[in-house]
């Protein structure tokens, strides 16, 4: 398939479902080579029966984890990826005084540390070949500070931390970095909370989706050599 990332390749994260699978849909239509990784290798298997793409389940969440997806993905593309998209996340709810401490450890650990690790596993090469790109999904709630996101906002805060760090770093390098920032994005997260059902959360009708992102987050892939869209903050508008 033809288009403006044919002939790269990318790695995108948290691809079984929500965001990750839109954006390793959305990559895959503009011409990119994708591995997708997840922690469902069903839903991973049906991904790539749907658009062609090589599936190389993984749990991000561990240094071990990692490992794994490294030797993963050099053995189907022979190398890394030109492009490493940071799309796995959860999503929780509660107050401050509410909040469980595994939770919060929880969500760190899959929102912040699981991204972390995936950059510095895959950054060295980038630095060695002076060039390459790295997509990080945040959120709103790293820029806002929103009732009940203890743990949540608590790990986009850092996420969104770990990237003006990174960019920062990357000055000069040939390596690009983005982080992409969603308002409420309709995907399965928000189904144990049930938004269209609560006045203090904004329905599903009112949120993002996620073939909304992913065209996004292709967007700032698509930028010609030369040109960095470091941040891109995402809102719905409805009428």
């Amino acid at each position: 398939m033809s288009g403006l990332l044919a002939g790269r390749t990318a790695l995108v994260t948290g691809a079984s479902r929500g965001i990750g699978r839109a954006v390793a849909v959305a990559l895959a239509e503009s011409g990119a080579q994708v591995v997708a990784t997840a922690r469902s290798s069903a839903s991973l298997a049906e991904l790539a029966e749907q658009i062609g793409c090589r599936a190389v389940p993984a749990d991000i969440a561990s240094p071990a984890g990692v490992d794994a997806l490294v030797r993963g993905v050099r053995g189907v593309l022979g190398g890394d990826p030109d492009i490493v998209v940071n799309a796995s996340g959860s999503f929780s709810l509660a107050p401050f005084a509410e909040t469980d401490p595994g939770e919060f450890e929880h969500l760190l650990r899959i929102n912040l540390t699981g991204p972390f690790l995936v950059i510095r596993a895959f950054l060295p090469g980038m630095l060695e070949r002076r060039g390459g790109h790295i997509v990080t999904i945040g959120s709103v709630a790293g820029r806002l500070p929103l009732p009940g996101n203890a743990a949540y906002g608590a790990s986009k805060f850092g996420l969104r931390g770990l990237h003006e760090v990174l960019s920062v770093e990357l000055r000069g390098t040939g390596v690009r970095a983005t982080l992409v920032e969603p308002a409420a994005t309709d995907t399965a997260l928000w189904d144990a909370l049930d938004p269209d059902s609560r006045s203090d959360l904004p329905s599903r009708g009112q949120m993002l989706q996620p073939t909304e992102v992913a065209a996004s987050v292709r967007f700032v892939l698509e930028q010609p050599e030369g040109v960095e869209v470091s941040g891109l903050l995402i809102r719905a508008e409805r009428n």
